[in-house]
């Protein structure tokens, strides 16, 4: 399973560690994913999901049935 949020599509990026003396290496920054439960009063059901910190404070400020709506439209989910 890739460390994808289900709703936002949100991965990893790519950086540099940097030194004191200025050396670069390659490194990545993980996605904050996190397996959560919601209920769909519309659909009368729960649904799990894998997704990052920054959406689930996005779903409590918006409502789960207009992040679901988005991200259908961006066709993250189908």
């Amino acid at each position: 399973m890739s460390r994808v949020c289900a709703l936002t599509g949100k991965k990893a990026m790519v950086g540099n560690n940097v030194s004191h003396a200025m050396n670069k290496t390659k490194r990545k920054f993980s996605v904050n994913l996190v397996k959560k439960r919601f209920y769909l009063p519309e659909e009368d059901r729960w649904i799990t999901l894998r997704v990052a910190a920054s959406t689930i404070k996005t779903i409590n400020k918006n409502g789960l049935a207009a992040v679901l709506k988005d991200a259908k439209a961006k066709g993250f989910i189908k």
